[in-house]
């Protein structure tokens, strides 16, 4: 007895396998009687899982980017500006604050405020228009001190960098970034010669190495030092900022703090919302901008998301054409003792595999395009843009192109199955 139950239960078995692989064939068979139609209807599934693919590599890459970039500035690098911090974008006027003066400055670099700062530069900074003889080429003006150079690990290719000396006497001389320089001069020396910014000739004692583009192109850059900027450039008293480097990792905090005090008390301010001024560190630059591209590719994958719903109507509409072309077939399989969950599979199973190859010719677009952009970028801007493999994007593609095809093939396979085969024998 106990035999014979095995028995049917192993009939059972490989009944109910060589049921789901024929339904399969089935299934393939009949998307390969309608490739046209098969092709147009992935076609959506194809544009939408490789846009999300495409975006999520895209932003990963553009992240990393900036992470590497902020890590470049320093660790230990802090940064005082001028006004509240920015909350949103009607904030952005706050970067034209004249709230850090050189009263501030002064009282910032006394070691008995600031114990733990290592290295302080103020910085004023705008665009200008350099020209030298027939030459002109749009700058921007880096008015600094020549502890930047410490900060930020420059070293001139040509010449030398700017000194405290320059600074105190108001010495109009400039050190140039690469860029400036080829703009300007090509392949001529350039140390010793004058370039004009804003009718004040400026005598060029250095030249920056080529970095390529960065979060601070100094490529670009035309540094002087900060009270000239202030005396003869702009024409104004105030810093546009104040760059601190701390003298270890373990003591930013302590020296935010102390900057903080000194900020107060410097402004005779009492209540913490009333602050004119914000400190930024790297870790906070590396979260806001963090957050903000997470932002940005969530929004983008949101809208390409939208194609695979558009898709996924696309399938619901092909599925039940295709049920009312193939009534007779539905009322002969029945006929034959197909059951109504034969039909319902059979159909579910046409929807599922046409998603599930559009998300797997997707996903491989996604990434082939992702890698060549990624490389197209890192050879037009000149950054190392590196390729991201979007590992979490990829899964969620080949689940969400799945389950659109189980959703929107459910309805129209129901309808298929619910067909009377008298009916369906009879239709013409």
């Amino acid at each position: 007895m106990s035999e014979f139950k095995i028995d049917v239960k192993l009939k059972q078995v490989i009944q109910n396998n060589m049921t789901f692989t024929y339904t399969i064939r089935t299934a393939l068979r009949s998307l390969r009687t309608n490739k046209s139609r098969s092709f147009l209807t992935i076609l959506g599934i194809v544009i939408g899982i490789s846009s999300i693919i495409l975006i999520s590599s895209l932003g990963a890459g553009a992240q990393n980017l900036i992470l590497d970039q902020i890590q470049g500035l320093g660790s230990k690098t802090i940064v005082l500006r001028p006004g509240k911090e920015p909350e949103g974008p009607s904030d952005v006027a706050q970067i034209f604050s004249d709230s850090i003066k050189l009263q501030d400055l002064n009282a910032v670099m006394r070691k008995s405020n600031v114990p733990h700062a290592d290295n302080i530069v103020p910085v004023v900074f705008g665009a200008a228009t350099a020209s030298y003889g027939s030459e002109t080429y749009s700058v921007t003006i880096f008015g600094v001190s020549e502890s930047i150079q410490e900060i930020f690990d420059m070293e001139v290719t040509e010449g030398v960098f700017l000194t405290d000396d320059d600074v105190r006497g108001k010495s109009s001389v400039a050190v140039l970034g690469a860029t400036v320089k080829e703009e300007l001069f090509g392949d001529e020396e350039v140390i010793g010669k004058r370039v004009r910014v804003r009718n004040q000739a400026f005598r060029i004692v250095g030249v920056l190495p080529k970095k390529g583009q960065s979060l601070i192109n100094f490529d670009k850059a035309f540094l002087i030092p900060y009270t000239t900027a202030q005396e003869y450039v702009f024409g104004y008293k105030y810093l546009s900022e104040i760059i601190i480097e701390a003298d270890s990792d373990t003591t930013i905090d302590q020296t935010v703090a102390d900057i903080t005090a000194t900020m107060r008390e410097s402004h005779r301010i009492t209540d913490p919302e009333e602050d004119d001024f914000y400190i930024e560190t790297q870790a906070d630059l590396a979260k806001s901008l963090g957050t903000i591209t997470d932002v940005l590719t969530l929004f983008l994958s949101s809208v390409a998301g939208i194609s695979l719903f558009v898709a996924g109507i696309g399938i619901m509409n092909i599925m039940l054409v295709s049920v009312t072309e193939r009534t007779r077939e539905i009322g002969l399989r029945k006929a034959l003792g197909a059951t109504e969950k034969n039909i319902l599979q059979q159909f579910l199973y046409e929807a599922v595999v046409l998603t599930a190859t559009g998300g797997v010719i997707g996903i491989m677009l996604g990434i082939t395009f992702s890698f060549l952009i990624s490389v197209i970028l890192s050879q037009a801007l000149n950054v190392a843009w590196n390729f991201s493999f979007p590992i979490g994007a990829t899964i969620i593609g080949l689940i969400m192109s799945a389950f659109v095809g189980l959703v929107f093939g459910l309805y129209p396979a129901r309808k298929a199955a619910q067909k009377s085969p008298i009916e369906a024998l009879r239709y013409e």
